[in-house]
């Protein structure tokens, strides 16, 4: 029975017949002369017929092998196309990563993520949504993205929720207010202030209400915003101060603004969250990485940065 001829074999044979001598083929593949010969020798045994004609030193197609001869130019183009396809989705080409985030993860650590992607994958299309909670569900299971990073996990039982790093909350202050001269504030000192936060009853709210509650302290916040931006842009108009987590403040200069570690201990964790069952694509897993590596950078770079 005749063996089916493999790539390799295809591709001394065009190279004999490109080059039309053994020493260019050679050259063409990068291998020696001899080997050359020895597969072209064995090619011709597998099919069962002659394929080049020698005259004058020159390599000739055979009269009777010019059909394999056209086929394989075809099989040649369709592997280079294959090889091209295989690059442009290596570089991201044609390819969309879709993903979401929480508001407090969006602003610095989602956007040092996606510079990040892009000098890896130049042409990779960037689908950014920012979501609360409650958006995330129905975000994942009707597929609209691969994955959602969050300030907490989701207790959806379609959903898998993964930590990625552990960072803490800290406390930020307006410029020039007095509290902006020490090394680090209790949350007592904090209960006396006019504080800006998150509804207790929100997800995020919860985690930033947690440490006056383990103190014995209920929170009372003189006005609150829904997501970590709008609060930190109150205390930056000087409205007030207030408890948040440190990835939502991970920039070195914030104007307007100082940070200063909370004196109780203290921690948020962030999550990755995925539909149960879905199988990822490569850019997604790549990004996820990213997204812990800069969470991780991230937790507690900021202690004492004004």
């Amino acid at each position: 029975m005749t063996k089916a001829l493999t790539l390799r074999q295809i591709e001394v044979i065009r190279a004999v017949m490109v080059a039309g001598s053994i020493q260019g083929a050679a050259k063409l593949m990068g291998v020696s002369a001899p080997g050359v010969s020895r597969l072209l020798k064995y090619t011709e045994d597998t099919v069962g017929i002659r394929l080049f004609e020698r005259k004058g030193g020159v390599f000739l197609p055979a009269s009777e092998a010019r059909m394999i001869f056209s086929v394989v130019e075809q099989v040649h183009r369709e592997i280079g196309n294959l090889n091209e396809a295989v690059a442009l989705l290596r570089r991201g080409d044609s390819s969309v990563l879709s993903f979401a985030s929480a508001p407090s993860i969006a602003q610095f650590i989602a956007a040092r993520v996606i510079r990040s992607l892009r000098q890896s994958f130049p042409h990779l299309g960037i689908d950014l949504n920012v979501l609360k909670i409650e958006e995330t569900a129905d975000y994942l299971l009707l597929e609209r993205g691969e994955f959602v990073v969050m300030s907490s996990p989701s207790t959806n039982p379609a959903l898998v929720s993964r930590p990625l790093a552990q960072g803490r909350l800290v406390v930020i202050v307006p410029e020039g207010h007095e509290l902006a001269e020490r090394d680090a504030i209790s949350i007592h000192e904090l209960a006396r202030e006019a504080v800006i936060g998150v509804d207790p009853q929100d997800p995020y709210g919860a985690v930033l209400a947690r440490p006056f509650i383990d103190a014995g302290l209920t929170p009372h916040y003189s006005m609150r915003g829904r997501f970590a931006q709008t609060v930190v842009s109150l205390v930056r108009h000087g409205l007030g101060v207030a408890l948040i987590d440190e990835f939502s403040v991970a920039e070195v200069y914030m104007p307007g603004l100082v940070q200063r570690p909370l004196v109780e201990p203290s921690s948020v964790v962030p999550y990755v969250l995925m539909k149960r069952g879905r199988v990822l694509s490569s850019f997604a897993e790549d990004a996820i990485e990213r997204f812990q590596a800069e969470l991780v950078r991230a937790s507690g770079a900021g202690a004492g940065a004004a």
